[in-house]
């Protein structure tokens, strides 16, 4: 089973639902057999909002982050683009789901945990060194424009679909599970879609 999963390192319900979905996925595996290939896609998001809504928001994911064990740390959060993460994300793909996977949730740590600006270059390059990649390699790609063609069409292909609230899954190029819900939820809808069957959230 394949999945995309389109989303945003500075989008915090993406975070969560991201984080859901794999944990599902995994569970589905154990249970089944079956593997389901999770890959990551840019949807590149306007994080403007303002600022009477922000704290209403934000207490609305921390709440559900934490049901995932996650525990989000907006005071220290640095307003920042995602593009040259995408970029770097895009070329960890190329090392395998698992290696873009974990670079993901590095960002994702760094961002919405640790308070770090994810547009610094040596931020980004280090982040890709604890997972495994070359550190000069991911240097040298941020120095250049690499990828980012790759990034505008994931985000271009995003909008096509109709891409509104992250994270939005795609399941067989066929099934569409789009916004965040619980993990149970994805469990329950990746069995019926592996027996042909339409998933009862969209």
């Amino acid at each position: 089973m394949d999945a995309i999963v389109f989303a945003d390192v500075t989008d915090p319900w993406a975070y969560v639902g991201a984080t859901r979905f794999e944990r599902a996925a995994a569970t589905f595996t154990i249970i089944t057999g079956e593997p389901v290939e999770i890959v990551l896609r840019a949807a590149l998001q306007d994080t403007e909002v303002a600022p009477e809504d922000a704290d209403v928001l934000n207490a609305r994911v921390t709440a559900a982050a934490l049901k995932s064990g996650i525990d989000l740390n907006f005071e220290d959060l640095v307003p920042a683009s995602s593009f040259d993460a995408w970029r770097l994300l895009t070329w960890a793909a190329e090392f395998g789901p698992t290696a873009q996977r974990d670079l993901a949730h590095e960002l994702w740590r760094a961002h919405f945990l640790e308070g770090v600006d994810i547009e610094d270059t040596f931020a980004l390059a280090s982040r890709a060194a604890l997972v495994g990649l070359d550190l000069e390699s991911a240097e040298a790609l941020l120095a250049s424009g690499e990828y980012a063609e790759a990034v505008l069409s994931q985000s271009s292909a995003a909008s096509e679909i109709g891409v509104r609230h992250l994270p939005h899954v795609v399941v067989n190029a066929a099934w569409t599970l789009a916004g965040i819900h619980t993990q149970n939820d994805y469990v329950q809808a990746l069995h019926r879609i592996s027996t042909g069957v339409p998933p009862v959230i969209e």
